[in-house]
This record gives structure tokens, sequence and C-alpha cells, in this order.
């Protein structure tokens, strides 16, 4: 557990955190690689490449968070 600002944030709020996080980076990388997909293909691949690196980040996370709601 960590106290910061009076509060204590448990494991389970730094996994909700973590795959809120991943799930908007998600979005952004697929937003960057259709919006780049007429001008570099290169470039828009990497991102749909990213996009799914941070999709199974998300799902890992999302299999943590669901342990902890059980």
């Amino acid at each position: 557990m960590d106290r910061k600002n009076g509060f204590t944030m448990t494991n389970r709020d730094h996994v909700l955190r973590a795959w809120q996080n991943s799930t908007e980076l998600v979005r952004d990388y697929q937003a960057y690689a259709h919006e780049m997909a007429g001008d570099d293909q290169a470039l828009a691949q990497l991102f749909a490449g990213f996009a799914e690196d941070e999709a199974l980040h998300a799902e890992q996370l999302l299999g943590l968070l669901r342990g902890y709601e059980q």
C-alpha cells in the first residue's frame, strides 16, 4: 500500500490505474496509425504494432484486476 496526499492507494488501485492508462494508449496508438496510414505506411505500422503490444499489457492488467474483484 502507498499513502499519498492523506489517502491509501491499494495494489488494486494501482492495477486499475495502469489498466486505464494502457487502454488509453491503445486508443491513441490506433488513432496515430490510422492518421498516418496515407502519409507514412512504415510509421503507421509501427504505431499499429505499439497498439497491439499495449493491448496485451491491458489484457494482463485486466486479468489481475478481475482477480481483485473476486
